[in-house]
């Protein structure tokens, strides 16, 4: 509960600051989640069975992670680009995505090659007003090689979770073996995120309708400590409410299923292409290293 709450506080700051420059009426509805905007549309991800997706997907992923070569990270990261492309989700999404571990990332780029240890015959540069901290291009190389690694990782999420609806990916990680609490929680947690940040945009206009403005003081403080308490206090009076209400409909810990898709055989070859496709870089790279660190 307390994890949600704070997603919603942080949702509602960024959905403040993305508000300034847009009328009202142009406002979206949040409380509608938006995690799976693209799943109706169709495309090669889209037509795949989500178990078999995620079931290739992520050891593709972890394939990727073992490459050492810069050259062979950045055609990882080109068949990430092509496969958003190829999955009909808007760029922004994956910009987003991007922007937001960007400024922790390129930090490996500026710390790494001043800070990485001397190597045997590396090339070594040397900048005029900085003498006392040589740039190792082995360094450099291993902060891209990080860089791109994560960042041809990151775009790949989108067309793997993205292009389903929100259900039938649960139901794929069900059956690929994750635990009912767990996809249970997830589900909940999606949606309650959404729900708790309206509630905290009605306590807040409501507040400013009572001529409440946020300063740097004791009762701005202490208002703001009454608004996060009542904001947990229904919370948990909205959760005891709603799980009363699903044991109601004969809810006993398991969500019913009604449909489960069926894996087909191209859904299999889907999964075995892109599994060889994790394989041949990494046979790629270690057979010819372009740029070796």
């Amino acid at each position: 509960l307390l994890l949600v709450v704070l997603l919603s506080v942080q949702g509602f700051i960024s959905f403040k600051r993305r508000s300034k420059n847009k009328n009202k009426a142009e406002t979206p509805d949040w409380s509608i989640p938006t995690l799976d905007a693209y799943a109706d549309s169709t495309s090669f991800f889209h037509n795949w069975d989500p178990a078999a997706k995620i079931g290739s997907l992520f050891p593709y992923c972890f394939l990727i992670i073992s490459l050492k070569s810069p050259f062979w990270c950045a055609i990882a990261l080109i068949v990430s680009i092509f496969s958003i492309f190829f999955s009909n989700i808007a760029w922004q999404r994956g910009l987003r995505r991007l922007a937001a571990m960007s400024g922790f990332l390129l930090m490996f780029l500026v710390i790494v090659p001043f800070s990485s240890p001397a190597r045997q015959g590396e090339t070594v540069l040397i900048f005029p007003l900085l003498q006392s901290l040589p740039f190792h291009l082995s360094g450099f190389w291993l902060a891209l090689t990080i860089v791109l690694k994560a960042f041809a990782i990151a775009l790949m999420i989108e067309p793997m979770l993205g292009t389903s609806s929100l259900p039938l990916t649960l139901q794929g990680f069900s059956r690929l073996g994750l635990p009912q609490a767990i996809i249970q929680m997830i589900l909940l947690t999606h949606r309650y995120i959404f729900v708790f940040q309206q509630e905290i945009i009605r306590m807040y206009l409501s507040m400013r309708v009572r001529g409440f403005t946020a300063r740097t003081d004791l009762a701005t403080m202490r208002t703001m400590g009454n608004f996060l308490g009542m904001l947990f206090i229904s919370s948990f009076d909205r959760t005891q409410k709603v799980y009363e209400a699903m044991l109601c409909r004969g809810y006993h810990g398991i969500y019913p299923t009604f449909a489960l898709p069926q894996t087909r055989i191209r859904d299999l070859a889907k999964s075995g292409l892109w599994i060889m496709l994790g394989i041949l870089l990494l046979v790629l790279d270690r057979v010819i290293p372009v740029l070796p660190i």
